[in-house]
């Protein structure tokens, strides 16, 4: 599983344990590309951008500010998780180095230097939020412009 699709499996199974058991993570898929589309039982099926990508069904769209609010409360260190991809991935408990942050911009398409400026990381937060809200994530508009 690539990094974005860590990401999406922290917040989404975040969400899930907070829900029914209808929430529930499924196998990996083979997909390559983000799908949204409505399955026949009215609930909604993401597969993540990268092939080893995760596959989730939800019943709803996941609120992810909410998640990452409730993660944060139980983090020492306050993280500004809304603005700082460094931040974001230390409050998920991922690794947020320079290295694992390349990997993530070379996995979502970022065709800019990756040598660690803070344009790659401005890039890369709001790319993963907009990846966030078109896999059924429900994000503030202000942290995807």
């Amino acid at each position: 599983m690539g990094i974005f699709g860590d990401i999406m499996s922290k917040i989404f199974g975040q969400s899930a344990k907070a829900e029914t058991p209808a929430a529930r993570t499924a196998a990996p898929s083979a997909s390559t590309a983000p799908q949204a589309s409505p399955a026949p039982s009215g609930t909604m099926t993401r597969t993540g951008p990268a092939p080893e990508g995760p596959k989730v069904e939800w019943s709803a769209p996941v609120d992810v500010k909410a998640v990452l609010r409730e993660l944060a409360k139980s983090k020492k260190q306050k993280l500004n998780y809304d603005k700082s991809i460094v931040d974001l991935l230390k409050l998920l408990d991922l690794d947020s180095s320079l290295t694992a942050r390349q990997e993530l911009a070379k996995e979502l398409g970022y065709s800019g230097s990756t040598k660690g400026s803070s344009k790659m990381n401005v890039w890369l937060h709001k790319e993963v939020m907009r990846q966030l809200a078109a896999n059924g994530g429900k994000v503030p508009k202000t942290w995807m412009a």
